[in-house]
């Protein structure tokens, strides 16, 4: 007697099984539905770190241990750079792949020109499940105009502890008027507020909500207008789950604010750098100088500096957390940032006309999918190189409007020595900067004027801008 099953029987019995039963671990957590070859994508960007104070590039502090150990899994670009000085432009160049003059996200809180509207980087991964969060309310103005392009857009209070999410609910048209009349009735700036009684009750009521965490932070705890608190570790545990609940594929951008003034370090981190020998290099003053001195530059940039290292110690965590749930097995994961910051010239931070190095030039690393093997790039590149080059990674093709190129060594072809790199500035019309060590300044008011026409022969391809080319290895500023 023949005791071996049919294949009618075993079809039978295939579809009376649970799926639990068919389908192995590693394949049922894609939360969504098989995904087959498409890899998902990462974006993660720490807001205001310049390359020119990550160890891992060479700083004389080791304010990024594990960034460093983790680059021998990753492709690493050593000169790579943000398409601006502040927020705005540096993420709208991020989102789009296009230059600042192109885009046009250039005044504080700006959204890119209309013709934009549909043609970021969510849209441009239309088959792909897109998720999008920030602290930074420059950066969520961006979200806002790209949202008929983004699958999953959360809140910006969804990762605060205290905040005043409900006045944006109730005024959307008017946020940012209703924000600052809000501000003026119950906070108490400089130690006053139109209300003294409301602003008591709300600082108690405040203060008790996030008591906690606040035993962490000796320094305060981070925040956005004040006092809408947050914790990056809070932010790194929600995104390490959400990633894990995610459909298949997704393409996720989550920009968060540190380490970006206020600087705000765990108590892990605080004077990790106070008493060290480390003396940066003497900088003559920039004719744009604020005037600051150089023990009032130190004093900040020590604390900036404990600031990046809790923020590498918190990427590795997210790091590990992901590779413990095979989320990068098969997501590309990008780290950089929208814009540097600057303790030197007399100058403090990123609003500024400059154009040094330590405000312009940013991290870049990508990780493949389940990557063992580092790489080094030393090339010149650009923030609007990066959605290019993810689209050419994940099989999509590359808009038209698109001004970016694919990144070195993905492209066959994609070196270009010599090819200029640039920068835009807070406003349209203060300075426009090579990436090359240099700088340029709009010196005098007729030349800012004889800037822009300049500029719109640029966004028509002819390269007109007043800047300098550079070609190999960028050193220093």
């Amino acid at each position: 007697m023949n005791h071996g099953l049919s294949r009618r029987d075993f079809l039978k019995l295939a579809g009376l099984a649970s799926l639990g039963m068919v389908v192995p671990p590693s394949v049922q957590h894609l939360g969504g539905g098989l995904q087959g070859d498409k890899k998902n994508v990462l974006i993660i960007v720490f807001d205001a770190l310049a390359a020119y104070n990550v160890s891992l590039y060479g700083y004389g502090r080791a304010t990024t241990p594990n960034l460093t150990r983790l680059a021998n899994r990753a492709t690493v670009f050593h000169n790579h750079f943000a398409g601006g000085n502040f927020t705005t432009p540096g993420t709208a160049s991020l989102l789009t792949g296009t230059l600042p003059w192109t885009h046009r996200a250039l005044g504080f809180n700006d959204p890119a020109i209309a013709s934009f509207s549909d043609k970021s980087i969510f849209h441009a991964f239309d088959d792909y499940h897109r998720v999008a969060y920030s602290h930074n309310t420059l950066v969520n103005t961006l979200f806002r105009q790209f949202l008929g392009g983004i699958t999953e857009y959360v809140p910006q209070d969804e990762l605060f502890l205290f905040n005043d999410g409900f006045i944006r609910k109730l005024f959307p048209n008017d946020e940012d008027t209703a924000t600052v009349g809000w501000a003026r009735a119950v906070k108490r700036t400089g130690g006053y507020s139109y209300s003294l009684f409301l602003s008591q009750l709300y600082e108690k009521y405040r203060d008790s909500k996030v008591a906690d965490a606040a035993r962490q932070y000796p320094l305060g705890l981070p925040s956005i207008n004040n006092d809408n608190y947050f914790t990056l570790e809070q932010g790194v545990d929600w995104l390490a789950e959400k990633l894990n609940e995610l459909p298949r594929p997704f393409m996720g951008y989550f920009h968060f604010l540190p380490p970006h003034f206020p600087y705000k370090p765990h108590r892990d981190f605080v004077g990790a750098f106070s008493n060290d020998s480390f003396q940066p290099p003497s900088k003559p003053e920039d004719l744009f100088t604020e005037g600051r001195s150089n023990d009032f530059l130190q004093k900040w940039r020590n604390v900036y500096d404990e600031f990046i290292l809790h923020v590498d110690s918190e990427f590795a965590r997210l790091f590990d957390a992901l590779e413990r749930s095979g989320v990068l097995d098969n997501t590309w994961l990008v780290f950089t940032s929208d814009h540097g910051e600057l303790f030197e010239r007399g100058i403090w931070a990123h609003s500024t006309p400059t154009f040094y190095q330590p405000i312009v030039r940013v991290p870049l690393m990508i990780f493949e999918p389940g990557s063992q093997e580092g790489r080094e790039v030393y090339e010149a590149t650009s923030a609007i190189d990066l959605m290019p080059t993810l689209l050419h990674l994940t099989g999509h093709s590359i808009p038209a409007c698109v001004e970016g190129r694919i990144l070195p060594p993905y492209a066959a072809g994609a070196a270009r020595p010599g090819q200029p790199i640039y920068a835009g500035p807070r406003e349209t019309q203060q300075a426009y900067s090579a990436a090359d060590g240099s700088h340029c300044h709009a010196r005098q008011r007729q030349l800012q004027i004889d800037l822009f026409p300049r500029l719109q022969r640029i966004r028509r391809g002819r390269r007109a801008c007043p800047v300098v080319r550079h070609s190999g290895r960028l050193r220093g500023t």
